[in-house]
């Protein structure tokens, strides 16, 4: 009888996976918690959310009136030890800031589908539209990292394809931040996607995932597919960042990111990760 327990446990701890490093709670990061928060929270209260929640890192979206409180939010998260890890597009008052507090974000920019006849053509022009941009977040020692979204630019081959080309002239900081809720049509294609992409990954966000979501936007463990995308990416060795997101207007931030990390413990469950 006791043997049999030995050898029941024993199997149990080779089916067991370790948790990779860039899936503890600690190690990911809050993104879409700014402008999409129906609580409207101050930097103040943003940063000591987060750190309620046991998140210490995040990607900083903004709109115009958030411009005024970008030296305060950079203050705040540092104030409660949460890392400044991106910024939403670009902003020379960011840059500045950056500089003067010393901290060196990522900065994820989303750019328009170019509109030249041949796919030589576009990716020269989507990666000349962007040689500025590469420039200066160079400069501030910043990593630049090209947005998923939709049409063209947002398809996983040209956006390794732009990345290709600013690395020939130079620009080697240059990568790609995914983000799972505008690829639910590419599901059936993440272990190819994530194999192209993987060289110049900067950050993955994780969503809930169908085919044919109503809502693009799904709280992790509430879809059909992120179980199985989710073994493929530890499968990858992929070890960068991963993010968590809110982008929901009519949820508190608070809420939408405790949805997802209470997803996230289901999906580890179900994957047998210790």
């Amino acid at each position: 009888m006791i043997f049999r327990l030995f050898l029941l446990l024993a199997c149990a701890s080779l089916v067991a996976q370790e948790t990779p490093e860039n899936l503890q709670q600690s190690e990911l990061v809050a993104w879409c918690i700014v402008p999409f928060d129906a609580a409207k929270r101050s930097p103040e209260q943003r940063a000591s959310m987060l750190k309620e929640l046991g998140l210490t890192r995040s990607a900083y979206d903004w709109r115009k009136e958030h411009v005024a409180t970008f030296e305060e939010e950079i203050l705040a998260y540092k104030k409660h030890e949460i890392e400044f890890f991106a910024f939403w597009g670009e902003h020379p008052t960011a840059l500045q800031l950056f500089q003067k507090h010393k901290i060196t974000p990522q900065v994820w920019k989303m750019f328009a589908s170019p509109k030249g006849t041949s796919q030589e053509e576009k990716v020269t022009q989507a990666a000349k539209s962007l040689e500025s941009l590469a420039k200066r977040t160079a400069a501030a020692n910043c990593k630049l990292a090209l947005y998923n979204h939709g049409g063209w630019s947002g398809e996983p081959a040209n956006l390794v394809a732009v990345c290709q080309k600013l690395h020939e002239i130079g620009h080697r900081h240059v990568g790609i931040v995914y983000n799972w809720h505008h690829g639910h049509r590419r599901i059936n294609s993440w272990a190819k996607d994530l194999t192209l992409m993987k060289p110049y990954l900067h950050c993955l966000n994780l969503n809930g995932m169908k085919e044919s979501a109503e809502f693009k936007i799904l709280p992790l463990g509430q879809g059909e597919h992120e179980t199985s995308m989710l073994q493929t990416l530890i499968n990858s060795g992929y070890s960068g960042p991963i993010g968590i997101l809110d982008h929901r207007n009519d949820t508190d931030s608070k809420i939408a990111l405790k949805a997802n990390l209470d997803g996230l413990k289901i999906l580890k469950n179900q994957l047998k990760l210790k």
